[in-house]
């Protein structure tokens, strides 16, 4: 029987740029567009040639025209300072407005670079739109990045102007920006015309004289920008720089009008919230997913979105997240697995759950991560709703693939990240660019051209987006993930390519085997790396983070899951070792560093990830894995 998802999709595949023009209809524009899609030059395809546009008009200023302004359009939660403020559509436009007059006041104009270095606070997103306003382009950093990271992506943007805040808060400890920004601009060549300041009273900063102005009283002394700048479809909205690279930086750009188009088809038909719900993308606005799912996409649509300045663990306990899906009447949340395994591990037996009014709430969505099937039951099971898998990148801006719950959804399979999306091309092929069969695992890639709102280009990059994504498969973009389709065209994300091992000549998922582990009872967590073997080129050793309270002996954790994996994938992956740890080191955005893992198994060298939460955690793996006879010798 045909879905509503098999008819939208094979509308999107026969005629692309009809059913794509179709869906433009719900954004607004001052121009129409020419071209729906200009094919003229490949592999630099462009959406609505043409058209004109403005986001941030599309995501404030058409609601307050139409009858909205005194819906809430964001609610600021900061367990980390106590404070909880929600901003009507009308007061968000009018802070945005002044916040551009500011911005405008100090020089920028459209096209200029404007790089933001602040947490999840309401000025970071007030400061993205009033760039969008402005026609000016944004490039968001994640608060806390190291010095270096952050020079080499002010060296890369030219941005005129830096906003940053005083200081970013965690549990137990504040962060001060200042020394960082300072020995950013040592390091950077380019130098911005000024910088403005938002002092946060958990740690303020002594600002530079010659440099940095105080955001506060520019903002009292600032005329609004009441209409918004006209561009082109095709211009930058803003800069995204990809986490964990060497050397120049990747800066995946996002254009005006195809990013508009698709975000808002995005909310409605995958997620299945209406104008007016309450929609959490429970992430930060420095990663991908915070500039989709926290700003751009719930306002196209005419939401409530949530900006929370927490952890789903430790502000205060395992229960934060239902407290705010109680307080706030949620109903969809977006977050990454990790985020689930941390509660889990917490409050295993969901008792916080219990404690919080839920009726609200509707679905539960993942991505980040590949969400093992363990953690999907546990979610399903205590909270009683459809806990839906999906999978993008920072590169595509949306769901690659996804289980479309506004179009009625479809069956569910647990660890698959379910069937592509409008646009998109899906197949598996091996390294000679072949097709594989069904069920065998190879490299994920999307046949071009990509759809509405993924990267048309790495900024000033042509030639580094043709080497790091169309190289290795012509016609074809690499996801660098790897999984596999099944016989009724599921797909299933393994892992990436990276981690894919070859253990005496077989290729198996690390994926895979974290399945088996994440099954056992007395795990919370898990990670499987591939390791250097004189016999076998490579053998799988796991690192296990047990559920809180159990007191079992970790042999015996150890010897039960070795078994498993044995029973489940069977002698050839020639798993027989782990070791348990307290953690696993993850970047801020909740990724296992895999590959980091890996070298310091292997006695490799490497650098600490600029995106890592804790570079403590790495200690503590280089011992646990020493007691197992991997890393350093000494």
């Amino acid at each position: 029987m045909r879905s509503a998802y098999d008819d939208v999709y094979a509308r999107s595949i026969a005629d692309p740029k009809a059913f794509w023009a179709d869906v433009a209809s719900g954004v607004d524009w001052y121009k129409p567009w020419d071209t729906v899609l200009d094919d003229r030059r490949p592999p630099f395809y462009r959406w609505f040639v043409g058209g004109q546009i403005n986001t941030c008009f599309n995501a404030v200023d058409r609601h307050v025209d139409r009858g909205r302004g005194e819906q809430t359009a964001l609610i600021y939660d900061s367990p980390v300072t106590g404070t909880t403020h929600s901003f009507t559509y009308r007061e968000l436009r009018d802070q945005i407005a002044r916040f551009a007059g500011v911005l405008r006041a100090v020089g920028v104009a459209k096209g200029d670079r404007v790089l933001i270095f602040m947490p999840n606070v309401p000025e970071a997103v007030i400061s993205m739109l009033a760039c969008a306003r402005l026609g000016a382009v944004h490039s968001v950093v994640f608060g806390g990045f190291a010095a270096k990271e952050l020079a080499v992506r002010i060296d890369d943007a030219t941005p005129k102007v830096i906003v940053w805040a005083s200081c970013g808060i965690e549990p137990g400890r504040v962060i001060p920006y200042k020394p960082l920004l300072d020995g950013a601009l040592e390091l950077a060549s380019h130098q911005p015309e000024c910088c403005v300041v938002l002092q946060r009273p958990a740690g303020e900063a002594t600002p530079e004289p010659r440099r940095d102005r105080d955001w506060q009283t520019l903002m009292r002394d600032a005329q609004p920008v009441n209409e918004c700048v006209a561009v082109a479809a095709t211009d930058p909205l803003y800069i995204l720089y990809t986490s964990g690279t060497t050397g120049r930086p990747k800066g995946v750009v996002r254009d005006n009008g195809g990013h508009a188009v698709a975000l808002t088809w995005s909310m409605r038909s995958i997620y299945g919230v209406e104008p007016g719900d309450v929609y959490w993308a429970a992430s930060d606005v420095g990663w991908v997913v915070g500039h989709s799912y926290i700003v751009y996409a719930p306002l196209f649509h005419g939401c409530t979105t949530v900006l929370y300045e927490g952890k789903p663990i430790g502000t205060p306990d395992a229960g934060a997240f239902w407290r705010v899906i109680s307080q706030h009447r949620v109903k969809v949340l977006f977050t990454a697995p990790t985020a689930f395994r941390a509660i889990k591990r917490a409050d295993p037996r969901g008792e916080f759950i219990v404690t919080y009014d839920l009726s609200s709430f509707k679905a539960l969505f993942l991505a980040g991560e590949r969400a093992d099937p363990d953690t999907i039951h546990w979610a399903e099971q205590r909270l009683g709703v459809p806990v839906l898998d999906h999978w993008w990148q920072t590169e595509t801006g949306w769901a690659i693939c996804a289980n479309p719950l506004g179009l009625g959804g479809l069956p569910v399979k647990y660890g698959s990240a379910t069937k592509p999306m409008p646009g998109y091309v899906v197949k598996v092929l091996d390294s000679d660019g072949r097709e594989v069969n069904r069920g065998d695992i190879g490299n994920v890639v999307v046949k071009l051209p990509l759809p509405p709102s993924c990267l048309p280009t790495l900024w000033n990059n042509d030639e580094g987006y043709k080497q790091a994504y169309l190289s290795d498969f012509p016609g074809w973009y690499k996801t660098a993930d790897a999984g596999f389709e099944d016989e009724e065209g599921y797909f299933w994300i393994m892992t990436r390519t990276d981690d894919i091992i070859n253990v005496a000549g077989h290729r198996l998922s690390t994926g895979a085997m974290e399945e088996v582990l994440a099954s056992h009872p007395d795990v919370a967590e898990c990670a499987v790396v591939g390791v250097q073997d004189t016999l076998k080129g490579q053998v799988p050793f796991g690192l296990l983070v047990l559920k809180a309270g159990v007191t079992r002996e970790t042999s015996d954790v150890i010897a039960e899951v070795v078994a498993l994996v044995r029973e489940r994938v069977g002698p050839v992956a020639a798993f027989k070792q782990a070791a348990v740890v307290d953690r696993l080191p993850k970047t801020r955005s909740g990724k296992v560093l895999r590959g980091t893992i890996r070298s310091i198994a292997d006695a490799q060298p490497y650098s600490v990830p600029a995106t890592i939460d804790d570079p403590v955690i790495l200690d503590e793996i280089r011992d646990a894995l020493a007691r197992c006879g991997y890393g350093p010798r000494t």
